[in-house]
């Protein structure tokens, strides 16, 4: 399984593109303004969009998407969310001021956007790809996700703060790599803690709640790009070990347009 990173960044300037996967041709995780850098028949391809919470820079790129792609599909494009994600995307995109209500052109018998709801724990089998909704903790109803591959679990942790109900799921799955948010520097851990984002120090405990026994490419993620670097650095100086002596983390910073497989 190839997962395409569109977009990894925290906020948007020159290179940094919001969050956004791309899981084979046709599933996208998250809807950000990566989905920007695809082209048209890549964008036509997508059947498929889960999004992890309503925030705008994880759905920016949605109505853009559908409004490029419309006239070049026959089927609608289906988006899988928890209810009240798709109650926002109703009541504040999708409302015919923001947007026009793709949920009911041309027609709703024959729409070009279709919802789909799931709750947290549900396993999903989209387009033959196993996907896990995990739990999330944010400002906002939210999830992360788990995708199966041939090598094991792709694991994304969404927007969230300290969240065990995560981890005592995680923990229980075969890992490939973990994709994790690091939003804030320590700087700016009040920031982080109130907007329900991680910051390094809170990054290293929860990673200390990964098994001894474990090891695998940790991910960062939607780092702000003004505080990129210094939260970097943060990571470094903590040596990764978060209280686990001896047991460094393979800590790596996400980068848009880089490919993982697993």
């Amino acid at each position: 399984m190839k997962v395409r990173v569109l977009g990894c960044s925290g906020a948007i300037a020159k290179d940094c593109r919001t969050t956004s996967f791309l899981i084979g041709d046709s599933i996208l995780l998250d809807a950000g303004t990566g989905v920007g850098d695809l082209t048209l028949e890549e964008m036509a391809k997508i059947d498929h969009v889960l999004l992890t919470h309503s925030h705008l820079d994880h759905i920016a790129a949605l109505p853009l998407m559908l409004d490029a792609v419309s006239s070049l599909r026959r089927r609608p494009v289906r988006v899988h969310a928890l209810a009240a994600t798709i109650a926002a995307l109703q009541t504040h995109v999708f409302n015919n001021v923001i947007w026009p209500d793709f949920s009911a052109i041309p027609s709703t018998a024959s729409p070009f956007l279709q919802y789909r709801t799931f709750v947290t724990g549900d396993v999903l089998s989209i387009a033959g790809t196993q996907i896990e909704v995990l739990s999330a903790h944010h400002a906002v109803p939210a999830v992360g996700f788990a995708v199966q591959g041939d090598t094991g679990w792709w694991v994304f942790s969404g927007d969230t703060e300290r969240n065990p109900a995560f981890w005592s799921r995680v923990n229980a799955l075969p890992v490939a790599c973990l994709v994790i948010e690091t939003a804030f520097s320590n700087r700016e851990r009040d920031l982080a803690r109130r907007s329900m984002h991680l910051s390094p120090e809170t990054l290293a405990q929860e990673l200390a709640l990964i098994p001894g026994t474990e090891r695998y490419p940790v991910y960062i993620t939607h780092t702000k790009p003004s505080e990129t670097s210094l939260i970097m650095d943060e990571i470094t100086q903590l040596d990764c070990t978060v209280g686990i002596p001896h047991r460094p983390h393979d800590v790596r910073w996400l980068v848009a347009g880089q490919t993982i497989e697993v």
